[in-house]
């Protein structure tokens, strides 16, 4: 007879703890959850408080007979599924449907897969979280009731085959939101005013001296009265501040944060960086990848003060503690990070070393310290005009944690001028030749369409979603067809060039491509008349505070501070009435589509290809 058994999520990880687990110890995977609520039926029982009725899917059967047998051979059966609400889950469902006996069996949790983190796990094990499980459970009957309700509705008002769910129906109104923002857009052209003057360097060499005017021209005209005025104009500098700069390194990686660095720097969808971090936390390389904390352990600071002092020098080990700021963060409770800071490099694939390489960048660099800069400013007055050109130049005279990494911009808020650099010897008072003096027309851009990176940001800013939800919710707005990743080709556009240079000023006209976006969030068609059907006759549903209060009433359920039923009672009893409405309302009063009415047939297609699509699936 066996002595131990311990039941985890998935095979990998599996194959990683029998490493460092003796031979009294038998390691199996359950495959994520073995039950789920029904396929094809709503599995709610509204009338006794909202109980959901589970079934074991068909290719399960086999998988837990087979932990059924092991765990009536053990002595001690160990839950050993991962640390966050759905883990938790996971660790309860095998507990009922096991039929394990409370005395023999110990749920342990840790938030990396390394030999002194299982071995200390056993040696604190605990109880089933049951408030964690009841807010899992909420999430999934929450999501089970919208999406079920709300679906007829719109098989029957706007089309068969579509679906909503609580989340990502808000996700899409965030993208057609953006969408109708950009089309309502009114471009404004104004001139952009640079000179380039001629100065000596520390050597004698003549070299450019770079300056950009204070303020933009509106019109044309504006811009050809002050570049006449430059031609008789005397420049001085008028002024010279030097000042020091310090930038502090970012936090250590949370999910999303992780998600929206690897698609700028890497170039990974949302989906493709949460593949390749369960990889590397499966085979003990980092910590858990579901976390909003950015906290990192007492050995995590210890073993990374070691690494930086030991590769680059005292100078650049700077210890920080990090507060997480998201309120009822309930996942993992360190953030992302190597299990090892000493590796700076690992074995794998080519995807999952670049992103290992990331993590351990992002976070040597978070425990160095600050880079320091000096910052001039060059100010360049006229002699006969009260307006100012003005130069900047930016030195690092110490690199800091620069040395190992910097933040990327995101491509819809990078201003694209480039650093600043190294400007050549000058002093006040000096007079300033010119090479030439150019007014560029620009125009005013529209906001930014979303990426899969942007949008994570912005529903984590509007407290809508958690960790593990962001990854399946883009996945599944794309999937369902309401939105589509693509590029847009850009147009061209003339915009006009005033360009003084030997006393004489040269008018052209230039093409330019403008508008070109890559790999960007578009509503479809579809997508856009779901929204406007859901916006008119569930604006609860589609409202932004809504969603993110039902995200707090999750954690206060998870923290024991609400009862799951009461949450679900005080939602249903308003969302139920506006869908019965809904559905009752004069079909004529709608477009001639609206009147539409599914077969039993197609509904029956419908309800099961959106319950296999569901988000609470793993």
């Amino acid at each position: 007879m066996q002595k131990n058994l311990v039941i985890v999520e998935s095979p990998a990880k599996a194959k990683t703890i029998e490493k460092f687990l003796g031979k009294d110890y038998k390691v199996l995977s359950s495959y994520g959850h073995i039950r789920d609520l029904k396929k094809k039926a709503f599995s709610i029982d509204i009338a006794h408080d909202f109980a959901p009725e589970y079934e074991i899917p068909a290719d399960k059967r086999a998988l837990v007979s087979q932990l059924k047998d092991e765990a009536a051979k053990a002595d001690t059966v160990w839950l050993a599924s991962d640390e966050d609400r759905e883990g938790e889950a996971i660790a309860w469902h095998l507990y009922e449907v096991l039929g394990l006996n409370p005395e023999h069996t110990k749920r342990i949790v840790f938030h990396e897969i390394t030999k002194n983190a299982i071995l200390r796990a056993i040696e604190h094990p605990r109880d089933i979280d049951l408030n964690l499980v009841d807010a899992q459970q909420a999430r999934r009957v929450l999501d089970r009731i919208v999406g079920f309700e709300l679906s007829p509705v719109l098989w029957r008002k706007v089309k068969p085959a579509l679906s909503a769910g609580r989340v990502q129906s808000v996700a899409v109104r965030l993208i057609v939101e953006r969408e109708r923002e950009i089309n309502a857009f009114k471009t404004e052209a104004a001139y952009r005013v640079t000179a380039v003057f001629l100065v000596p360097d520390a050597d004698g060499k003549t070299v450019e001296l770079k300056a950009e005017l204070a303020r933009r021209f509106k019109t044309k005209a504006e811009a050809g009265k002050f570049l006449e005025l430059c031609k008789s104009a005397t420049f001085t500098i008028s002024d010279i501040t030097t000042k020091p700069l310090r930038k502090s390194p970012s936090a250590p990686f949370t999910t999303s944060t992780l998600q929206q660095e690897a698609a700028r720097k890497l170039g990974f969808t949302v989906a493709q960086t949460m593949m390749v971090a369960q990889h590397l936390y499966e085979a003990g390389m980092i910590t858990y990848m579901r976390t909003d904390s950015v906290n990192l352990s007492d050995f995590a600071l210890q073993s990374s003060r070691e690494a930086i002092g030991a590769m680059m020098g005292e100078r650049y080990v700077c210890t920080r503690h990090f507060a997480t700021r998201t309120k009822g963060a309930q996942e993992a409770h360190e953030a992302i990070r190597p299990t090892n800071m000493q590796a700076s490099k690992i074995d794998g694939t080519h995807q999952e070393k670049r992103l290992y390489e990331l993590i351990w960048k992002r976070t040597i660099a978070s425990q160095m310290a600050d880079a320091e800069l000096e910052k001039t400013t060059v100010t360049i007055a006229l002699g006969n005009s009260t307006e100012t050109f003005a130069a900047t130049g930016e030195v690092v005279k110490f690199d800091g944690f620069l040395r190992v990494y910097r933040d990327s911009q995101d491509e819809e808020t990078e201003a694209g001028e480039g650093e600043a650099g190294l400007l050549p010897p000058l002093k006040k008072g000096q007079q300033l030749a010119y090479s030439d003096v150019t007014a560029t027309e620009r125009f005013s851009q529209h906001p930014p369409r979303y990426t899969e990176a942007s949008l994570v940001r912005k529903l984590e800013e509007l407290g809508i979603g958690r960790p593990s939800t962001y990854a399946p919710t883009i996945s599944t707005i794309q999937q369902r067809e309401y939105v589509v990743k693509g590029d847009k080709p850009g147009e061209e556009r003339d915009c006009n060039v005033l360009t003084l240079k030997d006393g004489q000023i040269a008018d052209e006209t230039h093409t330019e491509i403008t508008g070109v976006e890559k790999s960007k969030l578009l509503p479809t068609d579809t997508g856009l008349v779901v929204n406007d059907f859901l916006t008119e006759y569930f604006p609860d549903i589609l409202d932004y505070n809504f969603t993110a209060t039902v995200e707090k009433q999750f954690d206060e359920i998870a923290e024991g501070e609400k009862q799951w039923t009461g949450v679900l009672k005080k939602f249903y009893s308003q969302f139920h009435p506006s869908v019965e409405s809904t559905l009752a309302a004069r079909a004529s009063t709608r477009q001639a589509n609206a009147s539409w009415a599914p077969t039993p047939r197609a509904v029956g297609r419908s309800a099961s290809r959106l319950a296999a699509s569901a988000p609470w699936r793993r």
